[in-house]
C-alpha cells in the first residue's frame, strides 16, 4: 500500500498551527467526507484521518508539520498527483503572511467556483 509523507516545517507556533490545523479537519470532514479527530497535547496535536481509500495522521508542533498517510488501491494509483497536489497548497499557505486567514480564503473561493461550475470541479 503506498505511502505519503509530507513534512513542512513553519514558523506559526503551536496556537497559530493548531488553528490551522483545526480548519484543515473541518474542511475535510466537510468537503471530503472524512472522518477527523483531533486530540491536542502540551507540546503537540494530533490529527487523524480517514474514509475509503485513504486513512492517516497529521502530527502539529510549534514548527513542524507531518503529515501520514495510508492510500487504499484506487487512490494509490494517483499518489504522485495527491503529493504534488498537498505539497503545493501546503508551501503556498505557509508562504502567507496570515495562513489562517489564507486558508480561509481559498476555502472560500473554492466554494465559490463549484457553485458557479453547478457543483462540478472547476
Amino acid at each position: 500500500m503506498p505511502d505519503i509523507h509530507i513534512k513542512r516545517e513553519h514558523t506559526l507556533g503551536l496556537a497559530q498551527a493548531r488553528e490551522l490545523a483545526f480548519k484543515w479537519a473541518q474542511t475535510a470532514e466537510a468537503k471530503l467526507d472524512m472522518d477527523c479527530s483531533y486530540e491536542e497535547g502540551k507540546t503537540s496535536d494530533v490529527v487523524s484521518f480517514k474514509r475509503s481509500g485513504v486513512n492517516g495522521e497529521l502530527r502539529v508542533t510549534p514548527d513542524r508539520f507531518e503529515l501520514d498517510a495510508r492510500l487504499g488501491f484506487l487512490l494509490g494509483a494517483f499518489k504522485d498527483r495527491i503529493v504534488a497536489e498537498i505539497e503545493k497548497n501546503l508551501d503556498q499557505l505557509l508562504s502567507q503572511d496570515n495562513p489562517v486567514q489564507a486558508f480561509d480564503q481559498a476555502v472560500a473561493q473554492a466554494s465559490a467556483k463549484k457553485k458557479k461550475s453547478g457543483g462540478r470541479p472547476a
